[in-house]
């Protein structure tokens, strides 16, 4: 199978359903000839024209309502948000109009759109630049969520989300458009709401997204030196989320850790830990742990915003915690 990085894969899914299907198209700022700010789109431009990649004046509020009315009239828009960081100026369009339309229409509105936007920090890009805000999406009613981990998965959840009939909010971490991986030539897709076990285990659950998915890796073979065997559980969607797989771990390991780059007050952490508390409370050994950054901006200064983001360390004493 050839290795492609996180951000090929992702061109790839865009050119390969833009190819199956004239009614996709792409917009935002920069995304035709300079090829997205992160060089996502780069080439789509030349191949499809500006009438399928275009150019957007920078206005986040005109672009999420300007998608979100094509997808009203059949079409499927993907735009991109530079920054999520970005999109308090255009939460109006997303959770008041994409968000509700399918149910105050009676369902006889569909708004098949994706909202792609890189989120994360770890580049120096300071506090406006480098929020996890997966929390606000994931607590709108209408919005589905997508995370995905790796190159595979990149490729196979847009292609779900440009398929769904429904808005979809597809987070892509800055950090891993470097991260290669397997990649199929071909077109395929990856179903929303069911979570990948990255890591078997029979002593600990540590349920991790994106970023965070390969930083649990590595304190799970840090505890492994240990005698101590995590499972690490990707949800790659969490909306809709896979509560089953988990709760299903968290029966057989008896401990849950739940890790995420963005703050922990109010993070989505919180529901996880909700939700195993109420369907597997009398499985678990001792209190669920949360693993996320302080409740703080995202810092400018380098040690700083190191000190921000969860590490393998404090994985690791997570777990060590509640193992004892």
């Amino acid at each position: 199978m050839p290795t492609k990085t996180y951000l090929q894969a992702i061109n790839e899914a865009l050119r390969q359903e833009m190819e199956r299907d004239s009614n996709v198209f792409i917009m935002g700022e920069d995304v035709g000839p300079f090829g997205g700010c992160f060089g996502v789109t780069k080439g789509l431009y030349e191949q499809f024209g500006e009438k399928r990649v275009k150019d957007t004046p920078i206005t986040e509020s005109a672009i999420i309502g300007a998608a979100t009315g094509a997808a009203a009239a059949g079409l499927r828009p993907v735009c991109e948000i530079m920054f999520v960081d970005f999109i308090g100026v255009a939460l109006d369009q997303l959770f008041n109009q994409a968000a509700k339309m399918r149910y105050m229409f009676g369902g006889k509105a569909k708004i098949p759109m994706v909202l792609r936007t890189p989120q994360g920090a770890g580049i120096g890009a300071a506090a406006q630049h480098s929020q996890s805000l997966e929390a606000w999406f994931a607590h709108v009613p209408g919005l589905k969520v997508a995370m995905p981990a790796t190159p595979y998965d990149a490729k196979g959840l847009l292609v779900t989300a440009i398929r769904d009939d429904n808005p979809v909010v597809f987070l892509e971490h800055k950090l891993l458009y470097g991260l290669e991986g397997e990649v199929p030539d071909e077109l395929y897709s990856v179903p929303f709401g069911k979570a990948e076990v990255r890591r078997s285990g029979k002593d600990v659950t540590v349920v991790a997204t994106a970023k965070m998915v390969h930083t649990a890796l590595e304190a799970a073979e840090v505890l492994a030196k240990d005698g101590i065997s995590a499972e690490v559980i990707d949800p790659r969607t969490l909306v809709p989320f896979d509560t089953a797989t988990v709760v299903e771990s968290v029966k057989k390991t008896h401990g849950l850790v739940v890790v995420h780059e963005a703050v922990k007050h109010a993070g989505f952490g919180a529901e996880i830990a909700a939700q195993v508390a109420e369907m597997a409370f009398d499985y678990l050994d001792g209190p669920i742990v949360r693993v996320a950054a302080p409740f703080t901006p995202v810092p400018f200064s380098p040690p700083l915003e190191q000190a921000f983001l969860p590490d393998v360390n404090d994985i690791v004493a997570a777990v060590r915690k509640i193992r004892g």
